[in-house]
């Protein structure tokens, strides 16, 4: 009986260490999460243009396409190797965030770009062409996975500097805690704001009073005109995120001149207001950062066309007829 007795004992020892240490992981995860919160606003801002111009009936699953893209970037691909870069190659983290910073700070200028370009016919396609809408959402799909993984990279790797030092495991579990539940939120907010419109129809139609019905009505109106703010504030959110990364990655090489100017500036500015000195002092970072990401994205543009793309296609296997 003494024997069982002890033996219990240590079972419920070995339970409560158990339960300590899920304990930790979420605490931690949830500490980490918080402190990547500007990435994650980001991520939910970008996503929706995604599916702008689709039917309804595809909004969710493209969402969803996205959302399972999104978790395989973050699990299978950026958790293992963010862990072994901080391990083995901590120095290289920098360089590699500041070419994704590089890349946002591209998609957002090239979006900008071809706002102020006139629109011309593709020689490549016949007059009156039609997008195929299975290819269209292809395209978009693997764009929008493609981003996500920058804004991904970014996110696990402010959640991994948050995380006190512990082993490799317990790393481990707190990203994968992180990288889940980061998903969710983003993606299931995104896939609620693409079907506010359809939620507000229904609403409108079917409401038993007249003031469920006015406020489905008015969701429905407001709906496009949000989704164009959405865009006009995914694209912005690119510029801002894409500049910031490349100015705080400069500075911890040793050469951020830049950074330490536009920090100056920002205090400055919430020193001259003296009232909500550090919203004052991060909006004026913001739109710096967001300036700095335009002008090197508008510089990456002809870099790109000219050199990267034409580079790229030298390697990129003909298509099969």
């Amino acid at each position: 009986m003494s024997g069982l007795l002890a033996l219990l004992d240590d079972v419920a020892g070995i339970a409560k260490v158990a339960a300590a240490s899920v304990d930790d992981v979420v605490g931690q995860a949830a500490k980490a999460g918080a402190k990547a919160a500007g990435a994650v606003i980001d991520d939910a801002a970008v996503t929706p243009k995604y599916v702008a111009g689709f039917s309804p009936a595809r909004e969710l699953p493209i969402v969803w396409r996205i959302a399972k893209g999104s978790m395989k970037n973050k699990l299978i691909f950026l958790l293992p190797v963010g862990l072994l870069l901080n391990t083995f190659l901590p120095w290289i983290i920098t360089p590699l965030l500041m070419i994704g910073g590089a890349y946002l700070c591209f998609e957002g200028a090239e979006k900008v770009y071809h706002l102020f370009q006139p629109k011309h016919h593709d020689a490549d396609e016949p007059e009156g062409y039609v997008p195929d809408p299975v290819h269209l959402e292809e395209q978009k799909v693997s764009g929008a996975i493609k981003t996500d993984f920058i804004l991904s990279a970014e996110i696990m790797t402010i959640a991994l500097s948050e995380i006190p030092d512990s082993n490799i495991w317990m790393e481990a579990a707190t990203l994968a805690v992180v990288a889940i539940g980061i998903t969710v939120l983003v993606y299931g907010s995104v896939a609620l704001i693409v079907k506010a419109d359809d939620v507000g129809l229904h609403m409108s139609k079917e409401g038993s009073l007249a003031l469920t019905r006015a406020i489905g009505l008015g969701i429905v109106k407001a709906m496009p005109g949000f989704m164009k703010i959405l865009m006009v504030v995914g694209t912005a959110a690119m510029l801002w995120v894409g500049g910031s990364i490349v100015l705080h990655g400069t500075e911890v090489l040793g050469v951020g001149g830049l950074y330490h100017i536009i920090h100056n500036i920002s205090h400055g500015a919430a020193h001259a207001v003296q009232v909500a000195q550090g919203f004052v002092t991060w909006a004026v970072t913001a739109a710096l950062d967001g300036v700095f990401g335009l002008a090197l994205g508008l510089a990456l543009i002809p870099v790109t066309d000219k050199i990267i793309l034409p580079v790229f296609k030298l390697f990129k296997k003909p298509a099969k007829v």
